[in-house]
C-alpha cells in the first residue's frame, strides 16, 4: 500500500476575501490569510490585549500628522496573504481605507505569546517579502521586543533584541521613540 499526501488548497486573497464576504466564517471569527492558508488565531490573553493597547497608544501619542495606527485590522499583502496583525502603522487617515485595506505599511507589530514561533518565522518572512521597513515583535513572556529591520526574500537581514531598561526608535518613521518598560504589561 502506497501512502497519497492530502491535497492542500492554497487560497488567494481574493478568494479568502469573497469567502469573508459571503460569510463562511461565523461573525467574529478569529482568522488570517498566510501563505495560501487560513489559520485560526489564538484567543487573547488579559496581557496580550493590555500590551497592545500599551503599544497602540504610545504610537498615536507619538506620531506626527499623516499616519494612522491600525489595531487587530488586516493589511492585504500579495496574493496569499491578508494578515490581521495587532498593530501596523500606515500613511493616511481612517477614511483613506473604507473601501480596500492598506496593502503597505512602515511598521508592522506583533504582540507575541502562544504564537511566537509563528511570529518569528511565517509572518516575519511575509512581512519581509512584501517590504515592511520594519516589524516588531512584543514578546510577552520574555519581557523584550524584537525589532526586525532590512527585509530581504528570506525574511530580515537584521533582528535586535530590546529589554526593558532599553529604548526603542521606530527606524520608519522619525521621532517615535519610547521606553520598552512602559509598553511592557
Amino acid at each position: 500500500m502506497s501512502a497519497v499526501a492530502p491535497l492542500v488548497h492554497h487560497w488567494t486573497r481574493t478568494e479568502y476575501e469573497h469567502m469573508v464576504e459571503a460569510g463562511v466564517f461565523a461573525p467574529g471569527a478569529r482568522i488570517e490569510l498566510l501563505d495560501g492558508e487560513i489559520i485560526a488565531m489564538s484567543p487573547q490573553e488579559p496581557q496580550h490585549v493590555t500590551a497592545t493597547q500599551l503599544v497602540a497608544e504610545a504610537l498615536r501619542e507619538r506620531l506626527p500628522a499623516g499616519y494612522l495606527v491600525r489595531v487587530q485590522a488586516p493589511i492585504a499583502l500579495d496574493d496569499r496573504s491578508e494578515p490581521e496583525p495587532d498593530i501596523c502603522v500606515v500613511r493616511g487617515k481612517d477614511r483613506d481605507y473604507a473601501r480596500s485595506h492598506p496593502c503597505a505599511a512602515l511598521l508592522v507589530i506583533e504582540v507575541s505569546d502562544s504564537s511566537l514561533e509563528q511570529d518569528r518565522t511565517v509572518k516575519a518572512r511575509a512581512y519581509a517579502r512584501n517590504g515592511i521597513p520594519e516589524y516588531w515583535v512584543v514578546n510577552v513572556k520574555e519581557r523584550v521586543i524584537e525589532v526586525y529591520t532590512k527585509p530581504r526574500a528570506g525574511g530580515y537581514g537584521q533582528v535586535q533584541v530590546l529589554r526593558e531598561q532599553d529604548d526603542i526608535a521606530a527606524e520608519s518613521i522619525a521621532g517615535v521613540r519610547m521606553a520598552v518598560a512602559d509598553v511592557l504589561s
